[in-house]
């Protein structure tokens, strides 16, 4: 039996509301709950480094690159027409000095396309923030609130380019504020206006919708109430659906023309939108333009629907699949009585006695296991050593197969085939790491401590090799589990 006491309590503390432990932390584990709750800042998540500032940047850009390939396209066809030059015959270049005749140099990689360019980097940029995180909680509810209000890149260049800055920039500034706060910039960020199709929907009774005959897409409508706010089970009804539909109709992405703003940015387009009141729980909204829509999402972020919705969810994540009644409670009691403060409910959360020493029973999802692995095994990978192990586990990063996001069950990820591919992935990490890694009997104590039980010490004692050592050691009870 593993430690659970004392030093092997407050490993298991880091583990489940953070990252893990990375080498050298061991001597401040008596302050584990403090170094939690010092993750808990005003100003949000800490900012990963990337070429783009936000949203307005990276649309001017992508449509920049969208009018070149069409561009191309074109002079492409036109080339292929009959009675068309073919193209004009250009000599092969010199061979460069102390290059031998008649022998090429190596051709390049081509260059990634511009939506993907802009994916590798906030991919790499947001899993080297996770590394860098001295505790990781504030690391950890960006990854729960990212999955909460999720995107996906398998919708198209647009989402693919956006999504590392819709986390940056409607995600992580929010994550210890306002719930509504949070709300209203999640469903305002072009990324999710167009994942779920709101640039699309447009008011039957506006100017645009009298013209063109067009009318309603209540795809984020339906999201908001059943995903982000109030839950299924909640007490809305469709009616309540279509009502919230109509009421954020002209909250769009501005186009390449401009018109409305900066290119790839939020705004609020008057001539979708759909005039006159609009009855929502209940309540009628009467509010001109996107000040309607702003006002049924903040009380949609208050209703006692969301504080319970969201105060399962939580426990959920980070306690267990089926959490304990009192905790829930407790968490939707603060949320209520804060009006939504999310810095209170994590402060709740990781003082709560119980989910302080409730049983190691959530598996780590596959995105949580390799960045716990990356820690262990001081890790700084590229994009193909993040992407690949995370695609064969099921979890690439901001690609669920819909908007409920990824799954936070065991069942979910303790299959067979899940566990195989973490088996394969931690041999895979095993050898990368064995070089730099002296003695992995010393890397036990360094990330699990008290916490490894005498079976885990003595299988990494016993393997047959230093990768099969750490791989052992990933693979092991104490480390898959928080």
């Amino acid at each position: 039996m593993a430690d659970r006491s004392g030093a092997g309590q407050q490993i298991l503390a880091l583990q489940r509301f953070g990252l893990g432990l990375k080498p050298g932390q061991g001597g401040t584990l008596a302050a584990a709950r403090e170094r939690l709750l010092a993750d808990i800042r005003d100003d949000g998540a800490a900012q990963p480094r990337v070429s783009f500032s936000g949203a307005a940047p990276i649309g001017r850009a992508l449509y920049a690159f969208e009018d070149e390939e069409r561009a191309a396209r074109e002079a492409k066809r036109i080339a292929g027409q009959p009675g068309m030059s073919q193209g004009v015959q250009v000599a092969a270049a010199p061979p460069a000095p102390g290059q031998p005749q008649g022998r090429l140099p190596a051709p390049q990689p081509p260059e990634p396309p511009f939506p993907q360019k802009v994916y590798r980097e906030e991919a790499v940029a947001r899993v080297q923030s996770a590394l860098e995180a001295e505790a990781g909680f504030a690391e950890r509810l960006v990854q729960f609130w990212s999955n909460h209000f999720c995107v996906s890149v398998a919708k198209g260049n647009f989402v693919r380019a956006m999504a590392g800055a819709f986390e940056r920039e409607a995600i992580r500034p929010h994550i210890f504020g306002r719930f509504e706060d949070l709300l209203i910039a999640v469903e305002s960020h072009p990324a999710m206006l167009n994942f779920l199709d709101n640039q699309l929907s447009i008011g039957p009774d506006s100017r645009a919708g009298k013209r063109r005959g067009r009318g309603l897409n209540e795809n984020l409508a339906r999201e908001i109430m059943e995903l982000h706010t109030l839950g299924v089970s909640g007490g809305y009804a469709q009616a309540d659906v279509t009502s919230l539909a109509r009421i954020i109709t002209g909250w769009t992405v501005v186009g390449r023309d401009a018109r409305l703003g900066f290119p790839g940015s939020f705004a609020f387009n008057p001539g979708l939108h759909e005039p006159g009141g609009q009855r929502l729980l209940g309540k009628v909204y009467r509010q001109e333009g996107r000040e309607k829509g702003m006002a049924a999402l903040a009380d949609l972020a208050r209703h006692p629907s969301t504080a319970s919705f969201i105060a399962r969810k939580l426990a959920r994540h980070f306690v267990a699949d089926e959490p304990p009644q009192a905790l829930v409670a407790e968490l939707a009691r603060v949320f209520r009585d804060t009006g939504g403060d999310l810095a209170a409910l994590s402060r709740t959360l990781v003082t709560s006695e119980l989910a302080w020493s409730a049983p190691a029973t959530k598996l780590r999802t596959p995105q949580e296991f390799l960045v716990a692995a990356f820690r262990a095994l001081d890790r700084k990978p590229d994009f193909g050593q993040i992407a690949g192990p995370l695609g064969v586990m099921g979890q690439p990063l901001w690609q669920p197969s819909g908007p409920d996001g990824y799954p936070d069950s065991n069942a979910a990820w303790a299959t067979p085939e899940g566990i195989k591919t973490r088996i394969d992935v931690a041999a895979q990490l095993g050898r990368q790491a064995a070089g730099s890694v002296a003695d992995p009997r010393a890397l036990v104590e360094e990330v699990l401590g008290p916490l490894a039980s005498a079976q885990t010490r003595q299988a990494v004692a016993r393997a047959e090799s230093k990768p099969q050592a750490l791989a052992l050691l990933l693979m092991s009870p104490e480390f898959q589990r928080r």
